[in-house]
Order: structure tokens, then C-alpha cells, then sequence
């Protein structure tokens, strides 16, 4: 049987953080098999690593939150920084964990690390389930190689993220803290586990055929239009408004979006950057992406209210629960730094509702720059401005 515990701690001294953090974690846990941890971009994040594993020797994997993490007790941040770990304790669970950090070939090392998750789960078999985080730059391929070693085996997970989107986050996996590449839990269980994975937004008229990209996540032009000139046509604004960062502000209530081939997932693409000077990778007007896309394929506006946003949030939960046969025994929960960011100084009715929907079951929510999982019959991908809300049954 599964059981969890979340410890968290906003210390200022980041090794006291990481060794509280681990001990109310670890508190009555008798087969500690993953400890997933979130921290700050303020914390001197090797010095919290270390704290933690001065307390246990658990496999332990995360990165860094965007400006906070939320568990029942709260919305936990401070200017000094914060901690938190979810542990999951079950006797019959393997997990293998493996990371690497990134190089010349994201594909090559997405295979190397599940290779090293395989070993070190110590079997020769595909997982069930599978966790994974990365910096968020080269999902696509991390996933892909994964892919090429286990199949389509359902994953979660989301990127690491700081403050500022200024490159600043973290990954952790066990002693090893970098800052670009990938990480893997690979999870041998026998228990439930489920995902719900959504952007939770509405469809609009607003639709047209992607007609240019280039290097996978810059969107040139839409119907043979300047993507940006496009896209401000479609949310009745002047692109001028919508050059550098602005847009990235402008598009959490009204981004893109492209359905995968069944129709039962529409993965959400974030406007991230409006490109207002041609150089020698980008063109003027056109738009930065923080997921990749393809010519030839079918992008809509999307939108929805911060109301809607919020609510998403407890709409969700309630639907992963939903999914298992047996009670959850946890959750852990990616929600998108972006939405956190478009919701403001409300999220703390996003608290409100996370904990009314877990009914006392121990969550962690982090806050990402991508978002990873599938839906229905869909394939793993990795988006923004999504939820990726997982659940792990008792039995």
C-alpha cells in the first residue's frame, strides 16, 4: 500500500531548509522510494540538496518552482527562498531514477537516461509510468529518446522554471544540481496511477494553417501571413503592442493551441516573445514559441478568463481523482508558471481549491515553464500554459 508525506520549509539558511524539508517528509516513512523536491532560485540549491540527503539516502528528483510551490499547509515561498518534497512510501514500488545534463544531442541523451533508469531499477522491463523534468529548451527530443528505448509508456511531469525566465532554474537528481538537461523517475508499481492533462481553455473561430517555422519553436507565418500580425488580428490588438515580452503577458488569457490527430487533446503553445527586429534566425514579426510546431498543421486562438483559469485548477483535481478505481494515497500537481503569473494575486483561491478537492490527501503543486503528460488516446507531449495534475492510488 502507498502512502505519502510532504515536508517544506522556508528557512533561510538552505541546508536547514533542505535537512527540515526531508525530516517532516520522511517522518513515518518506513520504504522511502522517491523524494520529489522543489525549491527556489534563490536557495543555494546544492547546499539544500545536501540537507536533504544528510537526512535520507532515498532517490530524490525535482527543480526549481517559479516563485513558489504549494502544499496543504499553504502557499510556501519567501524572499530568502523554499523548500518542499512530496515522498511516496510503498514497499512493492521500484523506481529508477537517472538524469544527464544537456549536449549536442538531446535524442542521443533522452536514450542514455532511460537506458540508466532501466539499470538502476535494477530489471530489464519498461515501466508503467514515467516521470520526467527537464530545462525547458529540448523536451521534445528528451522525450523522443526516452521513447526509442521504452515505447509510448504515459509519462507527467513539467519543466524546471525560475522567477524571471531569465535561465536561472535548476534541476536536481539525487547529489547531481545543473542547470540544462533532463531527468527521469521510471516507476514499477502495481498501483493506479492517473493523469489529467489540459490547458482547460476555450476554442475560438480564430484558426489558421501554420505556413512557416523555423528552428521548431519560431512561428513565421500563419495562412502566408507574419505570425504576429496574424495572431494581433485575431485578438483585435496592434502587433506593435505585442513586440518582446508584452506578448508573452498579452497571450495567458488568449494563446495558441493544436489539437493532436484523435481531437481528444488540445496542447496549448504560449506565445512567449513578439520579434520585432529580423536577424539571421528570426524574421520581423514573427513569434516565439515555447513548444515546438510544424508547417502544414492547423493552429487556433484559444482563450479564457482568469475566472476560468482558477477554476480549472479544482475542476482538474476533481477529475484525476475520478480516474482511479482505488483512493488516491497522493497528487502531484504541475500547474504553469504563466497562469500563476495571468492569475496574480488571486492564486490563493487556487490554494483554496487544490486542498477542498484533495479532501486531505498530501499534494505538491510546482510551477513550471512547460508542462508534460497526455490525455485519452494521445501521445506524450510536452506544452505550456497547461496543468499536468497526476494521482497515485493506495493500491
Amino acid at each position: 500500500m502507498l502512502r505519502s508525506k510532504v515536508g517544506s520549509s522556508i528557512n533561510a539558511d538552505s541546508y536547514i531548509a533542505g535537512e527540515e524539508t526531508a525530516k517532516i517528509a520522511t517522518e513515518g516513512i518506513e520504504y522511502g522510494k522517491l523524494g520529489m523536491l522543489y525549491t527556489s532560485v534563490k536557495n543555494d540549491i546544492k547546499e539544500l540538496v545536501k540537507g536533504v540527503r544528510s537526512v535520507t539516502d532515498m532517490p530524490v528528483i525535482g527543480c526549481t518552482s517559479s516563485g513558489a510551490i504549494m502544499t496543504p499547509e499553504g502557499i510556501i515561498t519567501s524572499e530568502q527562498g523554499f523548500a518542499g518534497m512530496l515522498t511516496l512510501d510503498d514497499p512493492d514500488m521500484i523506481v529508477g531514477v537517472a538524469c544527464h545534463e544537456a549536449g549536442k544531442d538531446a535524442r542521443a541523451i533522452g536514450r542514455k537516461v532511460a537506458i540508466e533508469a532501466v539499470e538502476n531499477a535494477r530489471t530489464t522491463r519498461a515501466p508503467g509510468y514515467f516521470y520526467m523534468v527537464a530545462s525547458p529548451k529540448e523536451e521534445e527530443e528528451y522525450l523522443m529518446g526516452i521513447q526509442d528505448v521504452i515505447g509510448r509508456v504515459p509519462m507527467f511531469g513539467g519543466s524546471a522554471a525560475d522567477d524571471t525566465v531569465e535561465g536561472e532554474w535548476k534541476i536536481f537528481c539525487n547529489d547531481k544540481v545543473f542547470s540544462d538537461g533532463v531527468a527521469v523517475a521510471f516507476f514499477y508499481t502495481d498501483n493506479e496511477i492517473a493523469t489529467s492533462y489540459t490547458g482547460a481553455y476555450n476554442e475560438t473561430k480564430n484558426i489558421g494553417i501554420i505556413t512557416e517555422v523555423k528552428d521548431n519553436r519560431t512561428l513565421v507565418s500563419i495562412d502566408g501571413i507574419s505570425a504576429l500580425k496574424k495572431y494581433a488580428q485575431w485578438i483585435n490588438e496592434k502587433p506593435d503592442n505585442l513586440k518582446g515580452q508584452n506578448l508573452l503577458v498579452a497571450s495567458i488569457t488568449k494563446p495558441l493551441g493544436v489539437k493532436d490527430p484523435l481531437g481528444n487533446l488540445t496542447v496549448i503553445r504560449h506565445p512567449m516573445f513578439g520579434n520585432d527586429m529580423g536577424t539571421k534566425t528570426t524574421a520581423d514579426d514573427t513569434i516565439t514559441l515555447g513548444n515546438k510546431v510544424v508547417p502544414g498543421t492547423a493552429i487556433i486562438q484559444l482563450e479564457a478568463t482568469v475566472e476560468e483559469l482558477i477554476n480549472s485548477t479544482g475542476a482538474t483535481l476533481n477529475d484525476v481523482r475520478k480516474k482511479l478505481y482505488t483512493e488516491p494515497a497522493a497528487y502531484f500537481l504541475v500547474h504553469c508558471g504563466g497562469r500563476k503569473l495571468g492569475i496574480g494575486d488571486r492564486i490563493e483561491e487556487v490554494h483554496k481549491q487544490l486542498v477542498k478537492e484533495a479532501k486531505g490527501v498530501p499534494f505538491i503543486t510546482i510551477f513550471t515553464f512547460g508542462e508534460y503528460g497526455y490525455d485519452e488516446h494521445s501521445s506524450n507531449i510536452c506544452g505550456g500554459l497547461m496543468l499536468s495534475f497526476t494521482a497515485f492510488g493506495k493500491n
